[in-house]
């Protein structure tokens, strides 16, 4: 579909909705004509045929609210494939080949080449001609992504860190200012025209676009390419980067850091940087989501009669807790507030599980006063329980 095509066809009279009809005005119009031109319900029908093609052509423009937009704006200033100048040009209409404001055409005819530059713009999205002709300027283009990993203790990881990374990456070719030439006068590329894309059909009259393949998207050639970047204007370099990892993180956990990946061109944003996070095993505490754990040997005679039992923190003084008497091996117990950084700042749980501890050797009092112990519960069989629920089932 030309640009003159587009302009001079009435999308709205091939729906049959006014001008300002809703999204969902159009879309319950083009349903109803799809159905009633669609080839499957007219097979053979070559008018019927055509006419589906229009309709789904207009329902392309008018469905989507960029492309209408475009559509509006350009019939406005295009009204019938028409240009009518305002008091002082000259009086009168006249009419003259669109495609003389798109790349090349005569210069002279009533001012045409006064409206060149913008002309590009109303046009460019819907057709991806991206303003390409002669003193089109290339565009800025974002930095690439980088990956990177780092290993933190246990503690740096639940209280964050600023650590060193050494990063490669590519960046602008120092040797050529980021030009690509040894002299630094690059030539715009006669295949994009300086645009870095090049258009391929996808159907209906449209066209979707890929870089360009000989300059690599840059839109710029060089014609003594730089012996240290070969033409490219990007060289790889390697620096050092203070990065504060957040509190709270997790092992294997991928941050993302904006902008502090591999600078852009010509202006474009830097990169992300992404970091994968490694955290190692601490001798005591392990982690459970926003809790942190630790397991506390308890004696018997703590757990049977109660007490308090002192509990170590990451990087904080000892909390006491209460063991009630007749504590079980295993039980865990909260100490709130100790655990992990959450992302809100406020923090989880410590969970502390209790493990009875028994002596390996009993002499003296201790041995006499257990075996006193067995004796006085020796009509208790804690396993009784255990049998018959095995016999049950």
């Amino acid at each position: 579909m030309s640009t003159k095509d587009f302009i001079e066809k009435d999308y709205y009279k091939v729906l049959g909705v006014p001008k300002d009809a809703t999204e969902a005005e159009i879309k319950k119009a083009y349903r109803k004509l799809a159905r009633e031109y669609h080839p499957d319900a007219n097979k053979g029908n070559a008018r019927a045929e055509e006419r589906f093609k229009e309709i789904s052509e207009a329902n392309d423009i008018l469905g989507d609210p960029k492309k209408r937009k475009e559509y509006d704006e350009a019939r406005a200033l295009f009204g019938n494939g028409g240009f009518r100048p305002g008091p002082g040009a000259g009086g009168g209409s006249f009419n003259f080949d669109l495609g003389d404001l798109f790349g090349g055409g005569a210069q002279g005819q009533g001012g045409a080449g006064g409206f060149g530059g913008g002309l590009g713009d109303v046009f460019g999205g819907l057709f991806n001609r991206g303003g390409a002709g002669p003193g089109t300027r290339t565009q800025p283009r974002r930095g690439q992504d980088i990956e990177s990993e780092v290993t933190l203790s246990f503690t740096e990881a639940i209280e964050g860190a600023t650590v060193p990374l050494r990063m490669s990456s590519q960046s602008p070719c120092k040797a050529c200012s980021g030009t690509g030439d040894k002299n630094g006068t690059p030539r715009v590329c006669p295949t994009c025209v300086g645009t870095g894309q090049v258009a391929r059909g996808s159907g209906g009259g449209f066209s979707l676009t890929d870089p360009c393949p000989d300059c690599k998207g840059r839109g710029l050639i060089a014609e003594t390419p730089c012996d240290i970047c070969k033409g490219s204007g990007r060289a790889k370099s390697s620096r050092t980067m203070q990065v504060r990892i957040p509190a709270g993180v997790s092992d294997g956990q991928r941050i993302r850091l904006r902008g502090k990946g591999a600078p852009g061109e010509r202006g474009g944003p830097a990169g992300d940087l992404y970091v994968m996070v490694h955290v190692d095993a601490h001798p005591v505490f392990g982690r459970k989501d926003d809790n942190l754990t630790v397991t506390v040997p308890v004696t018997f005679a703590e757990a049977a009669l109660g007490g308090e039992v002192r509990v170590p923190t990451l990087g904080g003084p000892p909390v006491t807790l209460k063991l009630p008497p007749g504590t079980p091996n295993g039980r865990t117990m909260r100490a709130r507030g100790k655990g992990a950084v959450r992302k809100d700042g406020t923090r989880g749980d410590l969970l502390v599980t209790v493990e009875v501890s028994v002596p390996k050797d009993l002499t003296g009092k201790a041995r006499d006063a257990l075996e006193a112990y067995r004796e006085a519960t020796a009509g208790e069989d804690p396993r009784a329980d255990l049998f018959q629920a095995a016999k049950g089932a």
